[in-house]
């Protein structure tokens, strides 16, 4: 086992490279050394990932479009959560702001997380 820190994105794609090879069979049957070998890689380039590839949580009105889009739900489909068609539309444009009792509606009915519905974002002027 020749482990070294991930410090480039070769490095990065060597480490991948090699824990593809280690989890082409059954991860049960990998020899004791070989499965703490795709451990350490596994942490490593976790570790790299989030410094040079983070993704970050998208703007809550992102995140809910993006979770009417995967329910199929149509604007009007929120009233029961944000309140009247025009509070709705107010909101999707970025034109009002979330109350926290419509975060809470949206975790609860929507399940959408609340670190993304509580990420701030700019209002449409």
């Amino acid at each position: 086992m020749n482990i070294k820190p991930i410090r480039t994105n070769i490095d990065y794609k060597i480490a991948m490279a090699r824990i593809s090879e280690l989890t082409e069979g059954d991860p049960d049957s990998l020899p004791d050394s070989q499965f703490d070998e795709l451990e350490i890689l596994t942490t490593l380039t976790d570790a790299y990932e989030n410094i040079h590839h983070k993704i970050d949580m998208p703007d809550p009105v992102e995140a809910i479009k993006f979770r009417m889009e995967q329910q199929g739900l149509q604007d009007e489909d929120l009233t029961s959560i944000l309140g009247q068609r025009s509070r709705v539309s107010e909101i999707l444009n970025k034109k009002r702001r979330l109350s926290l009792t419509m975060i809470r509606k949206l975790n609860k009915q929507l399940n959408i997380p609340f670190d993304s519905l509580l990420n701030e974002y700019a209002l449409v002027k």
